[in-house]
């Protein structure tokens, strides 16, 4: 749960920087450059995680027999 919610911050995130060019450093580099680092090395790491265990906890992928879980795209 922890990492899909790293990864809606991080897609929230890549929205507003490419939208209105602003985002999580905006926030967090006035108050620690470290803190930005380790928000973006957590998100990487949630999206890392969420690839290699995807598939055992997504019901689309299992319900459909292994197939892509899009839906038929």
């Amino acid at each position: 749960m922890v990492a899909f919610l790293l990864l809606i911050v991080g897609g929230l995130n890549w929205l507003l920087v490419g939208v209105v060019d602003w985002g999580v450093a905006n926030v967090t580099d006035p108050i620690s450059p470290v803190l930005t680092q380790a928000i973006y090395v957590l998100v990487g790491l949630s999206a890392i995680y969420e690839l290699l265990t995807h598939k055992q906890s997504c019901k689309a992928c299992t319900a459909s027999g292994g197939g892509s879980g899009m839906g038929g795209m």
